[in-house]
């Protein structure tokens, strides 16, 4: 009775073993399917609500192809360098580019790798090039001055907006500003949050580090939240605000992730606004 009840217990533990294993496994080769959302066809275009624009195409320092648009408006105030999230393509963030030209605002929004009508495959050495090809398009060939340009991230691209803040601080590079938007301390941290059980910090294939990344950078910030986020937690936000050593500046969002800076309305162009305005 003993040896069976053990031989039992062996087996189940077998069992339980080798779905873990599996489990593990899973996660760690689905990342790239389960953390990049792309759609590749654009469903609409800045025309559509009546925005000036121009298709350009960047070449990052792969030489991958980036499709992206160029929003001016005449004698901007500031030029906000955009880098949107994980899901859909720049067409699905008309709202945001019309709030931006309505504020005096030029914008580049720019196209990931393996997102819309770019080339290439998204991945997070991918995106870090293709926010400083975004950023060598407006230094060099439109000629904006670094202190012009607003790096703004939403999302997973405020993890993407935070390797490229770190990248021009290390070359002692400053821009006017940075904006996170519904963004998290790191990739890490979520991967932990969402599967406790799993050993995550082993796992987790791209990081996007932004508490880390932003580190060196000391320009003007301001974090927006929301706490009734439902995909990026609330404490993360708030923990990157935390940790952030430059001038700093936390606003509290509204609504769910994908929906709060709409649901707002006006009380979001006051906080950006009453941001906006201080910088020097």
């Amino acid at each position: 009775m003993y040896t069976y009840l053990m031989w039992t217990i062996l087996k189940l533990f077998g069992i339980a073993a080798c779905f873990y294993a599996g489990l593990t496994a899973w996660i760690f080769f689905s990342q790239h399917r389960l953390l990049y959302r792309a759609t590749q066809t654009l469903v609409a275009s800045p025309a559509d609500r009546g925005l000036c624009h121009e298709d350009i195409w960047l070449k990052n320092s792969f030489g991958t192809r980036l499709h992206s648009w160029w929003l001016p408006v005449k004698n901007p105030r500031y030029v906000v360098l955009f880098s949107h999230g994980n899901g859909g393509n720049v067409s699905h963030r008309l709202e945001t580019l019309s709030l931006f030209n309505t504020m005096g605002f030029s914008t580049l929004i720019y196209e990931y790798s393996g997102y819309g009508q770019s080339q290439g495959q998204s991945s997070e050495k991918a995106m870090r090039a293709d926010a400083r090809a975004a950023w060598e398009w407006l230094v060099r060939e439109k000629g904006v001055p670094p202190e012009r340009i607003i790096l703004f991230g939403r999302s997973l691209g405020g993890g993407v907006t935070g390797l490229l803040a770190r990248d021009l601080a290390d070359q002692g590079v400053s821009p006017a500003a940075l904006i996170m938007e519904s963004t998290f301390s790191s990739m890490t941290d979520m991967a932990t949050r969402k599967y406790p059980w799993l050993p995550v910090r082993w796992l987790v294939r791209y990081r996007y580090d932004t508490m880390v990344n932003l580190a060196a950078v000391h320009v003007p910030a301001l974090f927006l939240h929301s706490p009734d986020d439902d995909i990026v937690p609330y404490a993360f936000g708030v923990r990157l605000f935390q940790s952030y050593s430059g001038p700093k500046t936390f606003f509290e969002l509204s609504g769910e992730h994908t929906t709060g800076f709409l649901s707002m309305g006006s009380k979001y162009v006051d906080g950006l606004e009453s941001f906006v305005s201080s910088l020097p």
